[in-house]
Formats: structure tokens, C-alpha cells, sequence
């Protein structure tokens, strides 16, 4: 098999059937032997019936259907662990990925490099709650692991086979993995690919999410230096103590500043009572320590998966239409 295409499918009923036609259109075109793999992330609103339907029109076609919602990782992971192209080809089920793009993903793991990133240049979201925090993730993912790339966030990427299936995917680091590869030694490219509106459906994901990725962002850094979930537990619980108490510190060496230089009484009494410089601190540290226990779970996490072989997901059923 020469190209595995993977498809996380969550609650896309109105979308499937295009989406289905159009990869299959762009597969037929390439000119190689390669499967679809639709990954059904447990959704609620009949995508999973939809999905056999056009499975029984396109011989190519496997799908893979979880018990329940796992999420976006969890469901590449699937598909990863289901691959048997040499070449794994990603993207979103929401028709705002170009399949016709492809080919221009697989010129270059032809020309030798092992994982290949989309560049949404043009992207056709809202620019505050989508594109503003994508390009604040992608300046802080870049500066962190040293892997510099224009759209971590955008899920078209193409990854050698070899490469991929050594890849432990968690929690959600699915956006992760050029950075993950590149430890390895791994080379990475990125290519200009096309972006559409969203035409039917909801997206799955909001503003909210810029917070996960910074969690999940610590996890890589600390992975990518010190060694080959709960992070996001622990991490909102350090939050939740440690930015007060900055906060709180902060107020007060500015309250002192004010002070000295021009002998306000605003915010005297704070900065004067020691039980407010304990609490500072105390909570800072706290926080600290939440998110120390957090990365110390993470590793422990991956050695309990790791260990028995444990996938971080469960598959109800699976279909191909030769069966």
C-alpha cells in the first residue's frame, strides 16, 4: 500500500458524503495504491450510518467506529496504529481542507522528507476567536520546540510511515507531532495548501482551547528535553492558585513602587502586612507544585500505556466492504 489517508470524523452527517466523493476523487487522480481510513470519534448524529453508505460505493474505503468520544488525538491514533500505506496522509473531516491537495504534499515525502505540514496562508476563519489564537500558539509552539512552522494547528500533513508509527500520541498532541518527529531526527517541510469556509456543521473548536495547547505545550518542552492527560488537571488547578498569587505580587511592587517614588499612601497597608507577601507567595507555589505533579503524571501516564501496550482509545466496530 502506498498512501494510508486518515480521517478523524466527529458529528459531520451533512459533510460526509462530499467529503467521501472528494477524497475519493483526489485519491483516483494520484495514480497510487492507497486506502481511506474514516475514523467515527463517537458521534451522536448519524455520521457513523452515513460513513457505511459510502464505504459500500468506494472500495477503498475502512472505517473505524469508537465507543464514545475520545477526541481528535485519540482518533489519529487509531488510524495511525490501522495505516498500511508507506506514506500517512491527514486531514479534517470538515471539507475546510483541500483534498485535491494532496499530491502537493506527496511531491515532497517523494523528494525525501519525512513529515510535511499544511500552511493555511489564506485561512477562511473568524480572525479573534480562531486565527488570533492559532497565530499566538504557532509563535509560542515554534519559539519553544525550535520547530518553526506557519500553521502547527492545520491537520493536512503527510508523514512517512516509518515515522509516525513511533510517535506515542496523548491527550492532545496531535498538533504536536512535527515537533515530536523532529527529535528523532526527522526532517520537516511546509506547504502552502488551500483553505475553505466551513459549509455545514459546527466547528468542535473555540478560544478555549489556546489554554490546552499551553498545558500541552509545557508536556512537549519537558518530553522533547528531559526524556524520549493530566496535565490538563493539574495544570488549571496551578493556574487557579499560582496566577492569583502573581497577581497579588505584582499589585504590591506596585503599590511600593508608588510609595517610594511619589509617597502615595495607595496600597500602603497592603504591601506593609507580611500576611499578604506570605499569601503571595504561597499561592505561587502551589501552583508550581500542581504543575510539577501534572508533568510527573504525564510520564507516568505513558509508561502505564506504554508498558501494556495500551491504546488510549476503544473501537466498538469497524467496517470494510469486503466484509
Amino acid at each position: 500500500m502506498d498512501i494510508s489517508v486518515v480521517i478523524p470524523v466527529y458529528n459531520e452527517l451533512e459533510n460526509v458524503e462530499l467529503l467521501c466523493g472528494t477524497v475519493h476523487e483526489a485519491m483516483t487522480g494520484v495514480g497510487r495504491s492507497y486506502e481511506v481510513i474514516l475514523v467515527d470519534d463517537g458521534s451522536r448524529d448519524g455520521t457513523w450510518d452515513k460513513l457505511v453508505e459510502q464505504a459500500r460505493k468506494y472500495p477503498h474505503f475502512r472505517l473505524i467506529r469508537f465507543r464514545r468520544n475520545f477526541g481528535q488525538t485519540a482518533a489519529m491514533s487509531a488510524g495511525f496504529h490501522h495505516a498500511k500505506g508507506e506514506v500517512v496522509v491527514t486531514l479534517d473531516a470538515d471539507l475546510q481542507n483541500d483534498p485535491r491537495d494532496i499530491p502537493k504534499l506527496l511531491e515532497r515525502t517523494d523528494a525525501g522528507v519525512d513529515v510535511v505540514s499544511g500552511w493555511r496562508k489564506d485561512r477562511k476563519d473568524p480572525f479573534i476567536n480562531r486565527r488570533l489564537p492559532s497565530m499566538i500558539a504557532n509563535f509560542m509552539i515554534s519559539k519553544i520546540t525550535g520547530v518553526s512552522l506557519h500553521d502547527y494547528g492545520c491537520t493536512l500533513k503527510a508523514y512517512r510511515a516509518e515515522v509516525i508509527k513511533n510517535v506515542q500520541l496523548y491527550g492532545e498532541m496531535h498538533r504536536f507531532i512535527p515537533a515530536l518527529a523532529s527529535w528523532v531526527g526527522s526532517s520537516i517541510d511546509e506547504v502552502v495548501v488551500n483553505h475553505q469556509p466551513r459549509k455545514f456543521g459546527q466547528s468542535k473548536y473555540g478560544i478555549s482551547r489556546t489554554f490546552r495547547v499551553i498545558l500541552d505545550l509545557a508536556t512537549v518542552k519537558f518530553l522533547l528535553r528531559y526524556s524520549m492527560g493530566p496535565i490538563q488537571m493539574f495544570g488549571k488547578l496551578g493556574a487557579v492558585f499560582g496566577l492569583p498569587g502573581l497577581a497579588l505580587l505584582l499589585l504590591m511592587a506596585a503599590a511600593n513602587l508608588s510609595y517610594q517614588l511619589f509617597g502615595t499612601e495607595l496600597g500602603a497597608g497592603l504591601v506593609k502586612r507580611p500576611f499578604w507577601i506570605m499569601t503571595s507567595f504561597t499561592l505561587m507555589f502551589m501552583g508550581m507544585q500542581f504543575i510539577s505533579i501534572g508533568l510527573l503524571a504525564e510520564i507516568q501516564i505513558r509508561t502505564y500505556h506504554e508498558s501494556q501496550n495500551k491504546p488510549t482509545y476503544v473501537v466498538k466496530e469497524t467496517f470494510e466492504p469486503s466484509s
